[in-house]
C-alpha cells in the first residue's frame, strides 16, 4: 500500500510537510496545495522549492481550466526538477467551482476532454488527476471515467462524492468500485482518497475494494500524525509512553518553522490555531483548553496553553 498525504491549502504546507516527515514519516508522497499563478508567488515559490522539500517525494498541485496556463506552469515546475504534476478536479469551493475549476470543471466534460487532449500532446511531465464523481448525478461518473481513460495517466486519485456533498455525508464507495473495474485493463494506477482517519476505516475500505493499492489521506492525518505509521504496520506507531513526548517536539518543530519566515505573532498563532482545530483530536483535549489556545494574543501566552494541554495528555 502506497500512503500519500493530500493537499489542504494553508495547512499542508512545507513547514507541516517536513515536520510530519521528521517525527513521524510513513508518506510515500506529499502533494502541495494548488499553484494557479503563470508565475509563481513567494507562497507558491516556498511551496515548490527543492530546498523546502529535502527528502521528500513532493507532487506539486495545479489548478487551472486553461491548457496554456497547466503547460506554463508545468514547464516552471520541470525548471525546478520536478517529472509529474496533478491536476487538481477536487476541490468544491464555490469560490473555485464558479469560475469552472476544481470539481467545477467537471461541469463540462466536452471542455475538459479538450484540455486534457492538449496538455497530454505537449506537456514534459507526467500527469496525475484528483478527481471528484462529478457535479450531482451518478450519471456524470461514466462519462468522466471514459474520458480520464483515454490519456496515459500517471495516476487516477478519486475522492468519491460529488461537489455538491463538499465533505458531507458518506463516500459512494459503488463509484470508486466502478472506476476500479473501467481502469483494470488501461494500466492507471488509482488511489482512494475520503474520510481514512482510523485503522477501522482502513479496514472497511480494504473489506470493500481489496484491490486499492494508495490512499491519499488529508483531515485524517492532521488529527492524528501517527496515523501513516499505524495504517502501515497494523498497531499503534508510538507506545502510550512516547505518544506525548513525540508530539510535542511536532508540534514545536512547526511553530519554529512558522516562526522562521513570518513577521509577528499573529500569522504565527492564526497557522497554530488552525492546526488545533484538527489536532485537538489527538491529545483529547477539552473545549474550555482549546478555549484558550484560541484567545492567545501572545506566542508565549500560547505556548503556556498548550504546554498546559500537553502536561494533562501525558498524565492520562
Amino acid at each position: 500500500m502506497k500512503f500519500y498525504l493530500a493537499p489542504m491549502e494553508g495547512i499542508t504546507t512545507p513547514v507541516y510537510r517536513n515536520a510530519l516527515y521528521r517525527h513521524y514519516g510513513g508518506a510515500d508522497r506529499y502533494y502541495t496545495p494548488f499553484l494557479a499563478n503563470l508565475s509563481f508567488n513567494h507562497k507558491e515559490l516556498r511551496e515548490i522549492l527543492p530546498e523546502n522539500n529535502k527528502g521528500l517525494s513532493v507532487i506539486p498541485q495545479i489548478l487551472t481550466n486553461r491548457a496554456e496556463t497547466f503547460l506554463t506552469i508545468a514547464k516552471n515546475l520541470q525548471a525546478y526538477g520536478y517529472k509529474e504534476a496533478n491536476l487538481n478536479l477536487g476541490c468544491p469551493s464555490a469560490t473555485v467551482t464558479a469560475k469552472k475549476r476544481g470539481a467545477g470543471f467537471l461541469s463540462v466534460p466536452e471542455q475538459l476532454d479538450a484540455f486534457l487532449e492538449e496538455i497530454f500532446t505537449v506537456c514534459p511531465l507526467e500527469i496525475s488527476i484528483k478527481t471528484r464523481l462529478g457535479i450531482a448525478s451518478a450519471h456524470e461518473w461514466p462519462t468522466l471515467l471514459a474520458i480520464y481513460k483515454q490519456y496515459p495517466l500517471k495516476e487516477l486519485i478519486v475522492h468519491p462524492r460529488y461537489q455538491k456533498d463538499f465533505y458531507n455525508g458518506r463516500p459512494h464507495m459503488e463509484a470508486f468500485q466502478m472506476a476500479a473495474d473501467a481502469l483494470s485493463d488501461s494500466g492507471i494506477p488509482l488511489c482512494y482518497n475520503g474520510d481514512i482517519a482510523s485503522p477501522a476505516q482502513y479496514q472497511r475500505l480494504l473489506v470493500q475494494n481489496p484491490s486499492t493499492e494508495a490512499v491519499m489521506i488529508g483531515r485524517g492525518v492532521l488529527a492524528d500524525p501517527s496515523l501513516f505509521q499505524t495504517l502501515r504496520h497494523g498497531k499503534p506507531a508510538l507506545p502510550p509512553a512516547e505518544r506525548i513526548p513525540a508530539f510535542r517536539l511536532f508540534h514545536n518543530d512547526i511553530l519554529e518553522g512558522y516562526q522562521s519566515y513570518m513577521s509577528g505573532d499573529q500569522p504565527v498563532l492564526f497557522k497554530m490555531k488552525e492546526l488545533w482545530s484538527y489536532m485537538g483530536h489527538y491529545v483529547q483535549v477539552s473545549d474550555a483548553m482549546l478555549k484558550k489556545i484560541r484567545k492567545a494574543k501572545r506566542i508565549p501566552e500560547y505556548q503556556g496553553a498548550v504546554e498546559a494541554i500537553l502536561e494533562k495528555a501525558a498524565l492520562s
